[in-house]
């Protein structure tokens, strides 16, 4: 059975770091496209980082020079490295998977389309507070 369990959330204040993790049992993990999305009380879910398989990334202009998206293969585990927080990014973080044979997204708009992604954690919850 998939599973994503996403960890590392909390409290901090602003101007400070977290990084969260997304542990994944996918096989093989290191053909996944995997992105982390979030969501805030009374709004949409968004993307906020996604590593393809192949290494390209691409992050929501709201979170560029701020957040780090990386993974660790022999670990089956994505990371969110999140600096210089903001009271905005409070929200529920959620890591998302898709797999092969189609985990290269086709256009531009599938990225951080919530409907491309097979798989999703419970998600862990990131409060900044100003």
């Amino acid at each position: 059975q998939v599973q994503l369990v996403e960890s590392g959330g909390g409290s901090v204040q602003a101007g400070g770091s977290m990084r969260l993790s997304c542990a994944a049992s996918l096989f093989p993990y290191s053909s996944y496209a995997m992105g982390w999305f979030r969501q805030a009380p009374g709004k949409e879910r968004e993307g906020v980082a996604v590593l393809l398989s192949d290494g390209r990334t691409n992050y929501a202009e709201s979170v560029k020079g701020r957040f780090t998206v990386s993974r660790d293969n022999a670990k089956n585990t994505l990371y969110l490295q999140m600096n210089s927080l903001k009271s905005e990014d409070t929200a529920m973080y959620y890591c998302a998977a898709r797999g092969p044979p189609l985990s290269t997204p086709l256009s531009s708009n599938q990225w951080f389309a919530s409907w491309w992604y097979g798989y999703w954690g419970q998600g862990t919850q990131v409060t900044v507070s100003s």
